[in-house]
């Protein structure tokens, strides 16, 4: 009898008496039998990336980790997305751009070197930096480009005649944008 009131709980607990299990601490690793590394698994995960034409799988497992890219690798920097795509220019303006195409080699475009706000003249007061006809040196500046609150001048970088204005002063600009045709044969 005494040894059946010991195998008795006390008459308040209902619960059954689960063994106690410890907590694994976040050093110690896993007791599995299958290690991240494995090459038969590393194989495997590669044969269901091609299977589901994934690009990149990363798994980790305790303090292992293990991750997989295919494809081409991508550029670090920052790609900003690409303008929304204009409606079809009407014939007059497609047969314009084809003008524009066949220019004579001596003309030469000076592109914007920056995303900003053009500024043909240092102040609204002022006079402009150049105009239609002026004659420009490789130092002359030619414009204002600001860009975040920065005032960066444009020199011309080629020697030649202003042909073209092609920016309106606080017109918002893009990189590589047309700002002039000078014409450099004279």
């Amino acid at each position: 009898m005494t040894n059946e009131k010991s195998r008795r709980r006390p008459a308040g607990n209902k619960q059954p008496a689960l063994p106690k299990l410890r907590k694994q601490a976040m050093s110690e690793p896993k007791p599995t039998s299958s290690d991240v590394f494995e090459i038969d698994r590393i194989r495997r995960l590669v044969e269901l990336m091609k299977e589901h034409d994934l690009s990149e799988v990363d798994l980790r497992e305790s303090r292992q980790r293990i991750r997989i890219c295919r494809g081409p690798k991508e550029s670090p920097r920052t790609a900003y997305a690409p303008p929304p795509a204009a409606a079809a220019p009407p014939a007059s303006a497609s047969a314009s751009s084809a003008a524009k195409a066949i220019e004579p080699a001596n003309i030469t475009l000076i592109k914007s070197p920056m995303v900003g706000t053009f500024y043909g003249r240092p102040n609204p007061k002022a006079e402009p930096y150049v105009k239609v006809g002026d004659r420009v040196d490789t130092a002359t500046t030619i414009c204002i480009i600001e860009a975040m609150k920065v005032f960066n001048e444009i020199p011309a970088e080629v020697r030649g005649t202003i042909v073209a204005i092609l920016c309106e002063d606080g017109e918002a600009v893009e990189f590589d944008k047309p700002l002039f045709k000078v014409d450099t044969s004279g």
